[in-house]
């Protein structure tokens, strides 16, 4: 979910599917105009003005689609929220307006969740509930949390989706996918990729509205990570649980915005990144079911160092073909056979087919900057890490080979999962040294086998 709610929000009505309609046609009316006007304008303008002037149009495109998914909220506003995953395929422009919809998810007025819950349950919440909370715990674009407790006594949360959110999924995915075309968003030779990006977001998306699917999903992740007494995942209370409407036991932690004025000590930080790299290497590559959503209020802590895990909505379930040839293709990076990685690269469906060759010089500068943190010598310091604003000065030189390069669908939610793990190991500001972490969930010889952060020099135990 996302921001946790402690004060008195501004609540958001329902958006209806007239309104809705209408928005999106009228964005994408909007932005086809103010492309063609830019394209227009270029034709009489120098080539730095005509580049700086599509810049502009970019920008301002970008900004009014992220408005737009940010008032009618539901599955629109999701798939906003998810455009991390398009890193390929969109401009800078369009992400930066995008990512906004991280921190803007208003709540529904209590009478709208109420409602929801009669329908779903067949009682209201307070006949349901020995007690339920009027206001919402925590809201996001699909729906909210709220506090309460069962009859015997036990603290739960309870999960209701907005009404209306489930059937407007596809049509806000087309007139989107229509807008950005329209508005010169997505070059030429992407568009198929896009489509092919789109249809892997939908299918994610159908998963995460129905929460029968997402109880499953908490009992699986659940069982799997038994075994890591370091991770806690909230058991699903059943009898109070439906399509729409997801009860859980109530788990606390603090909030990864929260650990400074916790008093959060670097030897806590430290115990939370290791498990949290637990958590993204065991889902990978030994479950095989990932949980896709990185989104940092989707986490909470604790000072011995547990990480409690939320919001199983949003998860990949990775092929065995799949999750061999990405094995492959670290152990290749680690290995440095950078002719193997490109074709399992192709194998992935990364590689555009038919495209021209990468340099190998190209892959050893992107291979020593995404490993930067297991290759590292000793223990390698997130919070200090700025492995994203290196990422950003290479990538002038793959504008250049950006067609031989495309969106591989069955990587993305992957992928997304990976990055966002890196962005909150960095939040939380974590020392620690993985490669045997990874190299054991690889199958490989362990070559680094010594603590994974610093205190375990001190009391010489390694979990």
């Amino acid at each position: 979910m996302s921001d946790r709610r402690r004060d008195d929000p501004k609540t958001a009505a329902p958006v209806s599917k007239t309104e809705r309609f209408f928005k999106l046609a009228g964005l994408t009316a909007t932005v086809a105009a103010d492309h063609v006007g830019t394209r227009v304008r270029g034709l009489f303008q120098n080539g730095t003005d005509a580049r700086e002037s599509m810049r502009d149009s970019y920008r301002e495109s970008g900004e009014r689609i992220a408005k737009t998914l940010g008032e009618l909220k539901g599955a629109a506003m999701k798939i906003g929220q998810m455009a991390s995953i398009g890193n390929d395929l969109l401009p800078r422009e369009l992400q930066d307006a995008l990512t906004k919809l991280q921190r803007e998810a208003p709540p529904m007025s209590f009478d709208v969740i109420a409602g929801q819950i009669r329908r779903e349950l067949g009682a209201d919440p307070e006949t349901l509930f020995a007690s339920f909370e009027r206001e919402p715990f925590a809201a996001a674009s699909i729906g909210q949390v709220h506090r309460a407790q069962t009859d015997d006594g036990r603290d739960v949360v309870v999960k209701v989706q907005y009404p209306g959110v489930d059937t407007s999924v596809d049509s806000d995915l087309a007139h989107l996918r229509i807008a950005l075309r329209a508005s010169g968003l997505v070059s030429r030779s992407h568009k198929r990729a896009l489509d092919a990006v789109f249809e892997e977001m939908r299918a994610r998306l159908h998963e995460e509205l129905d929460y029968t699917n997402e109880a499953d999903n908490v009992r699986r992740f659940r069982a799997y990570h038994a075994k890591h007494p370091f991770i806690v995942v909230p058991d699903v209370v059943g009898e109070r649980s439906a399509k729409r409407v997801l009860t859980m036991t109530y788990e606390p932690g603090d909030a990864i915005t929260e650990l400074d004025a916790r008093g959060y000590t670097q030897e806590a930080r430290n115990r939370i990144g290791f498990g949290m790299f637990h958590v993204m290497a065991g889902q990978v590559f030994e479950f095989r079911a990932v949980q896709a959503d990185p989104n940092p209020a989707n986490f909470a802590f604790r000072p011995d160092g547990t990480v409690v895990l939320y919001d199983f909505g949003c998860v990949k379930n990775v092929s065995p073909k799949v999750i061999r040839d990405y094995s492959g293709l670290i152990e290749a990076a680690l290995d440095e056979d950078y002719e193997r990685a490109d074709e399992l690269l192709f194998a992935l469906g990364a590689r555009t087919p038919g495209s021209p060759p990468v340099p190998l010089t190209v892959h050893k500068k992107w291979r020593d900057l995404l490993l930067e943190p297991i290759l590292s010598d000793g223990f390698y310091d997130y919070g200090a890490s700025h492995l994203h604003q290196d990422a950003m000065k290479l990538v002038p030189e793959v504008l250049s080979l950006r067609e031989s390069f495309r969106p591989a669908p069955e990587l993305v939610f992957t992928d997304r999962a990976i990055v966002g793990n890196y962005g909150n190991l960095k939040s939380i500001r974590a020392i620690g040294s993985y490669r045997h972490i990874l190299e054991h969930y690889l199958g490989r010889p362990v070559t680094s086998a010594g603590p994974a952060f610093p205190e375990q020099e001190v009391d010489g135990g390694a979990e």
